[in-house]
């Protein structure tokens, strides 16, 4: 009998197998043939895989099943089976090699980037993985996703359909970040949020180039990470597709990592049986590190981490009704623009997580915080705390949520911790204790660190870990009662000295008091002192604000003062209300912060007074401009280049209406295809967005297109542009045919190319014309080669 996987993944390093593709291209995979056919058509060839690297030493091999999902094939049941069968066979002379259930990205991006439902994500991911535990699989292997969204989606098929372990590895790229502009960090906080049971990085590039992002996986870690890179980014040699990392070297780029700490290591493209060989006889006798388990109390959005600890945060308090008329109104009149505003206004504020507030009677308080939730995360890239006292509203938001959000929040009453504890081990959040029970809030501070030690115990009992849990010792009216301040400074004290991270509502102490802001930022300054770790409070309080950047200073967490600095140079335009903006720099606005509705708002109130061609030059290019210019210095990601091209296209929307028909013609026209074999085509449609937006005429022929129909459509409509994409490393070969085809058919068509699997030099060798790193350096080429 085999021992226990989740057992071993801690006491034990475990070596993967390696490229399946590329290997069954070497042994005469035809060009643009997708792999998993094999597992019908020559189940023997995967069997015989599978055998040579168990061979070479490895503990677990991958299912030939990774492109295998019922959007793609109608048989995909047929499919998974046969691979399952496949591996089955070939681990059964093997006492202890296990067999991973293999499943990649479906190849769509999710809403609101793309045309894909979360719900819709998951139920593919879930047809497909209730048949690995049916099948005879050991665990779950989630690969290569270059999306939190899409990853989030997978894990949650994963833990709803099947018991079996899950693990999961992310595509990065150069800069250290997934596609949609996850950070190593936040996907550690994500992932270990969703109780996955283990995590790393796969595909990309070599080991050589992933060493910065296992170096964070392995810093925030406290489960087992993986490692399996390509045997180095593909070159053509004497027309040949091959990797230029040899088994040796490659063995000896991994040998350091797994002395660093990874626990499981392998391959992917590129990589052999020799390769794996290599690696395991390198790391064989190494011994084990364990991993460790780091105290970091972590919250997440879709781009980054927020380590809560002792540099204190700030939360914005202004989503939330109590008390604000104007949001009140918002929400009753389903005015989802304000709730924007105000997010981002409070963004560029300073603070660095968002509260979540939309309870009103007469709502429907669930749909409404789904929506507010998923409309403000398509405009900000701040974590956000969800606040409710819905245990229904609380779970609606936390699924869809992209990241690991802070939940405010759970008492010490049995029916709250019933309600509330199962969600946060399910999705995945850190979770606000309030002091209080049945029995009210104690008037000590001994009490109020009772009630947190036993919330603690409650959450431990789920699974739930003390870093994952902010104590909130209740800041109450001090014009109700003079002791107040006293007893929650002293709880402050007290649950942070027991090992718990605090939080306060700060405003709360001045209730019924007026010149509020003159009672909170002293409160404010006295609760920092006494190791305050979150505060909610309002970024548009001058008073407030100098207070926590002086302190920051004061307490040496400022080096060099340079946020306080920057904070005192650009105090003036801090809380500047967008309301107060004129039409034309609020469209400039809301296009480049990507508020879709507000744009198109702009655009026709704009129109009464400008040209359009002249709002189209003076407002929207320049905005696209903007989040173009910080997507190349990365200091924006791809959803908010995306959102800003939507809202781009609504006010171009506005203003066609007042433009005279006329057809469209090729002389700003782009043909975009995935190329033949591909399925993937989440670049290509982000292309799309970003060169209509820039008021381009696209062409999309869609993905798996033969280089026929690319090159026949080219010359028909007199298009001289065209733009390819691959994910797969097995299709570029139909990449390199389509690019002879194209240049044969006409000398005055350009190719431009693009695709993970795709670098400078290589898209010189298959002759492409420019290679795109990304979707502002296809409308960047598009847009000088049209000039």
């Amino acid at each position: 009998m085999k021992d226990d996987i989740r057992s071993i993944l801690r006491t034990k390093r475990l070596c993967f197998d390696g490229g399946t593709g590329t290997v069954l291209q070497e042994m005469g995979l035809p060009a643009g043939q997708a792999p998993e056919a094999l597992n019908l058509s020559s189940p023997e060839t995967i069997v015989a895989l599978h055998r040579a690297y168990l061979a070479a030493g490895c503990d677990i091999i991958k299912t030939n099943t990774f492109g295998i999902h019922r959007l793609k094939y109608d048989n995909y049941r047929e499919l998974i089976e046969a691979g399952l069968a496949c591996a089955r066979e070939a681990v059964k002379d093997y006492e202890n090699a296990y067999v991973a259930y293999d499943i990649g990205p479906i190849g769509r991006l999710l809403e609101p980037l793309g045309d894909l439902p979360f719900e819709t994500a998951v139920s593919v991911f879930a047809d497909s993985l209730r048949l690995a535990e049916q099948g005879g699989a050991d665990l779950i292997l989630i690969e290569t996703m270059n999306d939190s969204y899409e990853t989030k989606a997978a894990v949650l098929a994963a833990k709803e359909v099947s018991s079996l372990p899950i693990l999961v590895t992310n595509a990065y790229d150069e800069s250290g970040k997934l596609m949609t502009g996850a950070s190593p960090a936040a996907m550690v906080a994500l992932l270990e949020g969703l109780g996955v049971d283990a995590l790393g990085a796969n595909c990309s590039f070599g080991p050589d180039k992933m060493i910065p992002i296992v170096k964070e996986l392995l810093t925030y870690a406290s489960v087992p990470v993986i490692l399996n890179p390509n045997a180095g980014l593909p070159v053509v040699k004497e027309g040949k597709t091959v990797f230029p990392i040899g088994p040796d070297a490659f063995a000896s780029y991994m040998k350091p990592l797994a002395e660093e700490g990874v626990s499981l290591l392998g391959g992917c493209c590129g990589t052999t049986p020799a390769h794996i060989r290599a690696l395991k006889a390198a790391i064989d006798t190494l011994p084990y590190r364990p991993v460790t388990e780091k105290e970091l109390t972590l919250v997440s959005s879709y781009t980054h981490a927020v380590v809560i600890g002792d540099d204190p945060l700030l939360i914005g308090e202004r989503i939330n009704p109590t008390g604000k008329p104007k949001l009140k109104e918002a929400l009753r009149n389903h005015d989802v623009g304000y709730l924007l505003r105000e997010a981002v206004r409070q963004e560029e504020a300073g603070v660095q997580i968002l509260d979540v507030n939309v309870g009103l009677p007469g709502i429907d308080e669930p749909a409404i915080m789904r929506e507010t939730v998923r409309e403000i995360q398509a405009v900000t890239a701040l974590p956000l705390q969800i606040d409710s006292s819905d245990p229904a509203a609380v779970e609606a938001a936390m699924r869809l949520y992209n990241g690991k959000p802070l939940v405010n929040s759970v008492t010490g009453e049995s029916e709250k911790l019933a309600a509330i504890l199962p969600l946060i081990k399910k999705y995945g959040g850190t979770v606000v204790a309030l002091t209080m029970d049945e029995t009210g809030i104690p008037a000590t501070a001994e009490g109020r660190l009772a009630i947190a030690l036993r919330i603690a115990e409650a959450a431990a009992a789920y699974g739930i870990k003390k870093k994952d849990i902010i104590v909130d010792p209740l800041a109450l009216s001090v014009s109700s009662d003079g002791k107040s301040t006293k007893v929650t400074l002293a709880a402050v004290e007290a649950i942070r000295r027991a090992g718990f991270r605090t939080v306060l509502g700060v405003s709360n102490i001045s209730f019924g008091l007026p010149a509020r802001e003159k009672v909170n930022a002293t409160f404010f300054a006295q609760a920092l002192a006494k190791g305050l770790s979150c505060a909610i409070m309002n970024p548009f309080s001058p008073a407030m604000m100098d207070c926590y950047y002086a302190f920051r200073v004061l307490q040496g967490l400022d080096p060099a003062c340079a946020d306080y600095i920057a904070y005192t140079d650009g105090k003036s335009e801090a809380a500047k209300p967008t309301e107060t903006v004129d039409d034309g720099q609020r469209l400039r606005f809301c296009v480049r912060k990507g508020m879709v509705k507000e744009a198109a708002e702009a655009a026709s109130s704009l129109l009464a007074t400008e040209e359009p061609l002249a709002l189209i030059d003076s407002q929207i290019v320049p905005a696209l401009n903007e989040i173009g210019l910080a997507f190349e210095q990365k200091k924006a990601y791809l959803p908010q280049l995306l959102m800003s091209a939507e809202a781009a296209s609504a006010a171009f929307g506005e203003i066609k209406k007042r433009l005279p028909a006329t057809e469209a013609d090729g002389r700003r026209a782009v043909v975009l295809a995935t190329v033949k074999g591909d399925i993937h085509d989440i670049g290509k449609n982000i292309v799309k967005v970003l060169l209509e937006s820039y008021g381009f005429t696209v062409h999309d022929l869609g993905r798996d297109v033969p280089p026929e129909v690319i090159c026949d459509f080219a010359l028909a409509h007199h298009v001289s542009l065209v733009g390819l994409s691959a994910l797969m490393t097995t299709t570029v070969p139909a990449m390199a045919k389509t690019i002879a085809l194209l240049h044969r058919a006409s000398p005055a068509i350009r190719v431009m190319v693009g695709g993970a699997v795709l670098n400078p030099e290589y898209a010189a060798e298959i002759q492409a014309d420019h290679y795109a790193p990304d979707a502002m350096g296809a409308v960047r080429y598009a847009e000088a080669f049209y000039r």
